[in-house]
């Protein structure tokens, strides 16, 4: 009578084995099919180059089963008997519930991983700064009388002679210059 009790608590906890085997191996191919499905989408974008998106694609995948797979094998043991189906059930769905929180967070991290990378590659390949410029650096007053550098009197045209003056058209860097002698003119702030 006892071997046959210890009989029927090795095969609850054998059927409990092989349902966790079956429900988690299913999840992670279900997973990893619609992830390589609709991230080969995302790959693409990401890479620019279809070849190189399909081939981080698999090796994706690759990761995902090997991490997945390591995962619900080491979790499987269950070092206490199993005496009843409800036990069983509920050893069941708290080895199934950790299975699914693995594959969320491979999810979730991979997302992670590949959208920074997206955004790290398409910042280097933006031609433009990445935030509008709100106003403009203010103006240095000028002395009364005098023009700023490179200005051009009120009716001038490109195409005409230039006044002359001490320093050539173009832009300076304000400060004195080096090698440059005294100016007549005081520093204006």
């Amino acid at each position: 009578m006892n071997t046959f009790k210890k009989g029927v608590h090795m095969d609850i906890k054998v059927w409990m084995y092989v349902i966790y085997l079956a429900v988690s191996v299913g999840l992670t191919i279900w997973v990893a099919r619609a992830l390589s499905r609709n991230g080969q989408v995302f790959l693409e974008e990401v890479f620019a180059e279809e070849r190189l998106a399909r081939a981080v694609n698999s090796l994706l995948v690759v990761g995902f089963y090997l991490l997945n797979l390591g995962y619900v094998t080491v979790a499987m043991k269950h070092p206490d008997p199993v005496t009843s189906t409800s036990q069983a059930m509920e050893e069941l769905s708290l080895k199934i519930g950790l299975v699914l929180l693995v594959l969320g967070a491979l999810h979730f991290f991979n997302v992670f991983a590949l959208g920074r990378y997206r955004r790290n590659r398409l910042r280097q390949l933006a031609t433009h700064p990445p935030i509008t410029p709100i106003g403009r650096l203010p103006m240095q007053p000028t002395p009364p009388g005098s023009q700023p550098v490179g200005a051009h009197p009120v009716g001038a045209h490109s195409a005409g002679p230039h006044p002359a003056g001490p320093h050539p058209a173009g832009p300076h860097p304000a400060g004195p210059q080096p090698g440059a002698g005294p100016t007549n003119n005081p520093p204006t702030r």
